[in-house]
């Protein structure tokens, strides 16, 4: 740290600095809480970033910052006093780091100004302005302030009042002894694939191990994000973690209950690997009605209007919390069951339960769409024919068929391949070729779907009606197989290719764009795994060979799909994703 005696100075001393390392300025009057700092200079996510007083800048936005000083320097003086005069807009950009601020956003450098609550930053210019302000920071505990916010702002019910009251001081041991969010992640990783392990064992003793340990992993869940607020301790490789984590613990918990019920004599994989297909296409509808409308102009409809009024009463809040099943709630129920009754009970109520959930969120979403105004960009569209994951053969259809119009095609006619598709596994003979025929159908119709830009009321459906129709039709044909082994090896497939949907979801939030497309290519789309399967079965009927392509094709598709995203998400050109406001 060095002191400069103006803005010249100032200027002098930045520029010196080596080109990789961040920059803050400070005014030396600033009267404030330490982490109003913290949250204003050390926040890595953001290139730019101030509260009064207080600016910082990261290399990539040096440049600009120096060229914004250099212009305040020629406009006032070198030597002119950190004080502007009384005209200016705002008392906070009256300082020398304010009205760089300013000059950076008139410049297009984006600068983040934290919400600071009731932590205290300001400038005096006097001895009582100056009295006045160490009297309200003295008056407020930024340590209980900092572990406050370590909380994610909306969170479920159980997590809100059963987890969060005492995790939070988890997170601050850990940061106090060092430890990083993804020492805290791994930690919680290890102990959900522990819990796996016990709930393989198929004794109630292990179903009582799995359960505690499923909670004490969620406990560790939610510290890493929380040490990472209370620490600012964010990274790229964190969010890759924390992203994919979650559904690695539950998915894996999920194999190790089927194992375990296996060696008590009950074979649940169907049912297993039903709750990971549920669940799956859960997420998608989230996701892809999330991004059809985040950008949208004119973005209103009576529905949300009235979702609005309903948050202002407080216990509507969170019994619409709990009703989505959030992970929080999802992970209580799932120990509990675990402990006291028998996998098969625990699969049930996962069923129910999540198909409660998805029914209530899916219909609020369609009445949102049908009643909202609502102009969806050109953004929003890319970003859900990135979600449907077309292959070679759908977007070859697609390339030489005219656009379907009408306002409710595309998702009408994803709809119809979906269930043909869906129906041909479930009702025509196994092992026949008819069901290829549909298959092939579906090819088509999946191809049509995605001819023209998804920019309709309810073009968000169109995902989640391709996932459905790639999961189920594993599942369905793995079922009906009788082949040993084959709806465990289907698990897998449905394991890897959803970390591949899920990798893309958070690649797109992050504002870099689906993976690339010889990825998707590579790994055939959704529509050429579906047929792909089809084929499989009718070639290798009743025979062990089904399982053994099954696998191959998982582990194929599991090696492409992680390495591409390990090195994505490890390359420093990743984007830090972060979920603060999801609860599934």
């Amino acid at each position: 740290m060095q002191t400069a005696a103006d803005a010249g100075d100032a200027a002098a001393l930045l520029a010196a600095v080596p080109a990789g390392r961040r920059v803050a300025l400070v005014d030396p009057r600033f009267v404030g809480h330490v982490h109003a700092l913290r949250l204003g200079l050390t926040d890595p996510r953001f290139a730019a970033a101030t509260v009064p007083g207080a600016l910082t800048a990261q290399p990539e936005a040096r440049g600009a910052l120096l060229r914004a000083l250099r212009r305040t320097t020629a406009a006032v003086g070198a030597g002119a006093p950190v004080v502007a005069p009384d005209t200016d807009p705002a008392p906070e950009d009256r300082t020398v780091p304010g009205r760089i601020a300013v000059a950076l956003e008139a410049e297009g450098t984006a600068v983040k100004r934290p919400e600071l609550g009731s932590l205290t930053a300001t400038v005096p210019t006097d001895a009582g302005a100056r009295a006045a302000a160490e009297s309200a920071r003295d008056a407020v505990d930024d340590e209980t302030v900092r572990l406050r916010s370590a909380v994610k702002a909306h969170d479920g019910f159980f997590t809100t009042f059963a987890i969060s009251p005492y995790s939070r001081y988890i997170a601050r041991w850990c940061a106090r002894r060092g430890l990083t969010p993804n020492q805290v992640t791994t930690a919680s990783l290890i102990t959900a694939l522990v819990a796996a392990g016990a709930a393989a064992t198929g004794t109630r003793g292990g179903y009582v191990a799995a359960g505690i340990l499923l909670l004490v992993s969620f406990v560790l869940d939610c510290a890493d994000g929380q040490l990472a607020r209370y620490s600012l301790q964010y990274s790229t490789m964190g969010a890759w973690l924390d992203a994919t984590f979650d559904r690695a613990k539950e998915y894996a918990y999920y194999a190790g209950l089927a194992i375990g019920a296996v060696r008590g004599g009950d074979d649940v994989w169907v049912l297993a690997l039903g709750a990971m297909v549920l669940q799956a296409c859960r997420h998608v509808v989230d996701f892809s009605f999330n991004e059809a409308n985040h950008d949208a102009v004119a973005n209103t409809s009576p529905t949300a209007a009235l979702s609005d009024k309903l948050d202002s009463v407080g216990w509507t809040v969170w019994a619409r919390r709990m009703i989505v099943l959030p992970i929080g709630e999802r992970w209580a129920m799932i120990a509990v069951l675990t402990a006291l009754t028998t996998p098969r009970i625990v699969f049930y109520a996962l069923l129910i339960g999540c198909s409660l959930a998805a029914c209530y969120t899916t219909a609020g979403r369609l009445l949102r769409s049908l009643t909202r105004r609502a102009s969806r960009t050109d953004r929003a569209a890319q970003a859900l024919a990135d979600l449907a994951d077309s292959g070679p053969l759908a977007q070859g259809v697609a390339a030489v068929a005219p656009g379907l119009r009408g306002a409710f095609t595309a998702p009408a006619v994803a709809l119809l391949g979906t269930l043909v598709m869906i129906g041909g596994a479930l009702f025509l003979p196994y092992g026949s070729w008819l069901t290829v025929a549909a298959a092939a159908v579906y090819v088509v119709l999946s191809g049509l779907a995605v001819a023209r830009p998804l920019k309709g009321a309810l073009d968000w459906l169109v995902p989640p009606f391709f996932r459905a129709a790639e999961y189920v039709t594993i599942l369905v044909l793995a079922a009906r197989s009788d082949v040993p082994h084959a709806v465990p090896a289907a698990f897998g497939l449905v394991a890897a290719v959803a970390y591949h949907h899920y990798d893309t979801v958070y690649r797109i939030r992050g504002g870099t764009g689906a993976p690339p497309q010889w990825l998707v290519r590579t790994i055939g789309g959704h529509e050429g795994r579906t047929a792909l399967v089809a084929v499989l079965a009718a070639v290798l009927t009743h025979a062990s060979g089904f399982t053994t392509a099954l696998t191959a094709l998982a582990v194929a598709v599991a090696l492409v799909v992680l390495v591409e995203s390990i090195r994505f998400w490890v390359s420093s050109s990743a984007p830090a994703v972060h979920d603060e406001g999801e609860l599934a």
